[in-house]
């Protein structure tokens, strides 16, 4: 599945260059818990049409009711969509409004809509972002014009009395060493979670049993992949063939990247071979060790392929979000203590 972000801005294009009028709703501001995260955004056509999410439903109907001509004929009690400069919206304020939308207990959500956004300029942003540039969208709060520039790294957005600043990006992306049952399940996981996903694997008979549709399957030797891959800070990278001679240079030069995730499938006896290996006959440390992850998943008691890849699914996205995990707050307290990271924080693994 497509990036969520790209697949809304590409339906806005489409909308405002064929003449349509069309609002983007994007989450600004959240207090207590929200739905969605700050940065979300949302297209709503003049007719009712939506992509995209900021609540999860109730709020995109409220919007609609609001906004929508489909409502315009209705006693004459509903405008149509505004014109001009953008303006800021709230909601679940009070708590019979947070029950109201469907937003946690005391949760408050802070949207900005822009009304009839150009469609020459999303298009230039979609053409970058489906060239796979990081993108800034820099908005004028006072008239609503908006100009694109480059972006070096993801931020998050930034709101001032005067512009919104939201960077838009390129989809994540997984690379998977390993074309087994687990990749089948796990690289399906990940598209629907939004990730672009490739698999390597060198070995013959296992990219002849290949049958996932939408992933890119290459055969070249894994640490050779992972320098061409350029990962960045929206790339994770997975071992999966209990393969030393394929994992183990793969991750060496996984953990010489700034991907948010590298791990390793194994045991608890294998990974601490690993690491043995990888600090004897490569001069790794522990502490340039302290990114790689293993065993890897999160603990739900898991035995077979899909559970497995579930657990392992679970991790990646937690660690994306930025959760702390019970193994990486074992880790900090060790190294709290001794200087250096702890690899023995592994009951905490599925795998």
């Amino acid at each position: 599945m497509e990036n969520l972000d790209l697949v809304v801005l590409r339906a806005l294009r489409d909308w405002r260059l064929a003449g349509k009028r069309a609002l983007l709703a994007t989450v600004v501001r959240t207090w207590g818990s929200s739905p969605r995260p700050i940065g979300s955004i949302m297209a709503l056509r003049e007719d009712g049409t939506v992509v995209g999410s900021i609540s999860g439903g109730c709020i995109e109907d409220d919007l609609i009711y609001r906004y929508s001509q489909a409502y315009a004929g209705e006693g004459g009690n509903h405008p149509d969509m505004p014109m001009g400069a953008p303006g800021f919206l709230k909601y679940g304020i009070k708590a019979d409004e947070a029950h109201q939308f469907g937003l946690p207990c005391g949760g408050t959500l802070e949207l900005l809509l822009e009304y009839d956004p150009d469609g020459h300029d999303l298009a230039q942003l979609v053409t970058a972002l489906e060239a796979g540039k990081l993108m800034q969208r820099i908005v004028r709060l006072s008239d609503g014009k908006a100009r694109l520039q480059p972006a070096e790294q993801p931020s998050d957005l930034h709101v001032s009395e005067t512009e919104l600043v939201n960077t838009f990006g390129p989809e994540y992306r997984m690379l998977l060493i390993g074309a087994g049952q687990l990749a089948e399940y796990l690289s399906t996981m990940a598209m629907f979670n939004g990730f672009l996903v490739t698999v390597c694997d060198p070995r013959e008979e296992y990219r002849g049993s290949w049958s996932v549709p939408g992933v890119e399957l290459v055969s070249e030797m894994p640490d050779d992949v992972v320098r061409g891959f350029r990962a960045d800070r929206r790339t994770c990278i997975v071992t999966l063939t209990h393969d030393p001679k394929l994992d183990d240079l793969a991750l060496l030069e996984a953990l010489e990247t700034e991907a948010f995730y590298v791990g390793a499938i194994g045991s608890r006896s294998n990974n601490a071979l690993r690491r043995e290996r990888l600090i004897e006959y490569f001069d790794q440390t522990e502490e340039s060790l302290a990114r790689l992850r293993g065993p890897i998943g999160i603990y739900i008691g898991s035995k077979t392929p899909p559970e497995i890849a579930v657990s392992i699914m679970a991790e990646v996205l937690a660690v994306k979000n930025g959760v702390v995990l019970p193994r990486d707050m074992e880790v900090a307290q060790a190294k709290n203590k001794t200087g250096i990271p702890s690899s023995g924080a592994d009951q905490f693994c599925a795998i």
